[in-house]
């Protein structure tokens, strides 16, 4: 299986050779463990998996890291995200989305951080995020690796690439690094004053360049600080990627890196600086691939036109005034090319849900015929060659789903055969049902999402028989409207009434 992948270095795509054969050396930039993360983050995270997992399928050993950035850092014209994220907590107690007890105190950046880590986790793993079954060995914290960040700003001091400004912080120098500027495009003249680096333009004298970005703040009033040879105090933002890629994937130079591409600069261009100022190397990563923004409904997701969402908005039923499957909320946010821009619609979690079903009661189909035995296939097989070749092409999902449909109007006589084709297929695409785990544990159709819920459900189906049975059809039709209002279809037979809980 011959991969090619767009580089945004190159600004082309390329054929894919990793720097060890077989082996995928893969880094994700995580989220700031501050707030929820929104459907745009998971929207960047999927596409990640779905590169992952196209790889595996390609046969190659993929070591996948993601990080968890849970020290605050300052970008131009925000805030520490991590202090400002106490006055979020609060407004998430009052609607009920942090339970009371869940975080103590409010104004502790660690509490916020530790809960707003397991929330993530879980919301990732619904989502059939790989890599997130792999925490922590896989999904480092930027709290653990301090002493790498120290170490690594030392060893840049002593090349020329830092240096110590006169108030103590210490500044990545970009002119002593030529290459600066080429994954995003930026060249010395165009760069601002401050990207990346400090907050306040009254510190711009203390740099010797304008675009000097920082490693290290003294500050000894800051909540989360550490000891440091410049004093008490807290890395930047760019720093810790470096650090935590390299001390978990093992060495200087990786093969993959992908992020959302609000990332190329500054955070991946000072990544790229300092990480080849440190080790010497040409290249920090071979490959950077970035995904394009998604917009709601056409327009670009803001709190203030109401239209900004988490993941767990849409699988409680904010979005859509019911709740969704997590494999529907997958599929909807994996379905378009990570290089295009994405409109997420109702419309579109409604068309998911219609495939979800469709493919789920498809492998029930053959399960039953098969009593869930199947077939030996690789890629060999001229349906699973097409769809692999897709996904090796620039992760051409829109090219694999043409071949999957196409494939589930042909005949399927060969039940354990065709059986194991989806499951292939479905290693990649996590949805029918949702494939959870390293290992590919399956859960159940329904995701395990509904618990107690399907118990009443037929509570209430059995009501509706009884009543049915007894003409008493007012009850009938109370049963029938609970049961609607629960999410589920509704199908009345001769003697019997079936029930199926829909996706969304």
């Amino acid at each position: 299986m011959k991969f090619s992948i767009y580089n945004s270095l190159t600004n082309q795509q390329e054929s894919f050779t990793p720097i060890e054969k077989g082996v995928v050396k893969m880094y994700s930039c995580g989220p700031t463990v501050y707030d929820f993360a929104h459907i745009g983050n998971f929207r960047s995270f999927l596409f990640g998996d779905l590169m992952r997992r196209s790889l595996e399928l390609g046969g190659f050993a993929v070591q996948h890291v993601m990080n968890i950035t849970d020290v605050g850092h300052m970008v131009e014209g925000e805030d520490d995200k991590m202090l400002a994220a106490a006055s979020r907590v609060k407004e998430n107690k009052k609607s009920g989305r942090v339970p009371e007890g869940a975080i103590q105190d409010p104004n502790d950046p660690y509490q916020i951080a530790d809960f707003y880590t397991n929330a993530f986790l879980e919301d990732s793993r619904k989502l059939a995020y790989k890599v997130a079954y792999d925490y922590p060995a896989s999904v480092p914290k930027a709290t653990d690796y301090i002493p790498g960040m120290i170490e690594m700003i030392e060893v840049l001091i002593q090349r020329g690439h830092a240096y110590v400004s006169s108030d103590g912080v210490v500044y990545f120098s970009v002119e002593s690094f030529p290459e600066y500027g080429s994954l995003s495009g930026n060249t010395m003249d165009k760069l601002q004053s401050g990207a990346g680096g400090r907050v306040s333009d009254t510190n711009q004298s203390m740099k010797k360049h304008p675009a000097d970005f920082l490693l290290w703040k003294p500050d000894q009033k800051h909540i989360m600080k550490w000891e440091s040879p410049w004093g008490v105090g807290y890395p930047g933002w760019h720093i810790e990627c470096s650090v935590m890629a390299k001390a978990v994937l093992g060495q200087s130079r990786i093969d993959i890196h992908t992020g959302g591409e609000d990332l190329i600069f500054p955070h991946h261009e000072c990544e790229i600086a300092q990480s080849c100022g440190c080790s010497g190397e040409s290249h920090f990563a071979n490959y950077w691939v970035h995904a394009r923004f998604l917009f709601v409904e056409g327009e670009k997701m803001s709190k203030s036109k109401g239209n900004f969402f988490t993941a767990r908005d849409v699988l409680e039923g904010k979005v859509t005034g019911k709740p969704v499957h997590p494999a529907v909320l997958r599929f909807e946010l994996i379905k378009s090319h990570y290089r295009s821009n994405m409109n997420f619609t109702v419309k579109g979690l409604t068309d998911s849900a219609a495939t979800i079903t469709k493919l789920i009661d498809f492998r029930a189909m053959l399960e039953s015929k098969t009593g869930g035995k199947s077939a030996e296939v690789d890629l060999s097989h001229p349906v699973l060659g097409d769809f692999s070749n897709a996904l090796a092409d620039d992760l051409n999902i829109a090219g694999a789903l043409g071949v999957m449909h196409n494939w589930l109007k042909t005949d399927h006589r060969d039940a354990e055969l065709s059986l194991a084709i989806l499951k292939k297929m479905n290693s990649v695409l996590s949805i029918a049902p949702i494939n959870e785990g390293t290992d590919g544990v399956e859960v159940a159709a329904d995701g395990g999402q509904h618990g107690d819920g399907d118990a009443q459900a037929e509570d209430w189906r059995q009501q509706m028989v009884d009543a049915r049975k007894n003409k008493d059809f007012a009850t009938s039709d109370q049963m029938r409207d609970k049961l609607v209002d629960a999410g589920y279809d509704v199908q009345i037979g001769k003697t019997d009434v079936t029930i199926k809980k829909k996706l969304a």
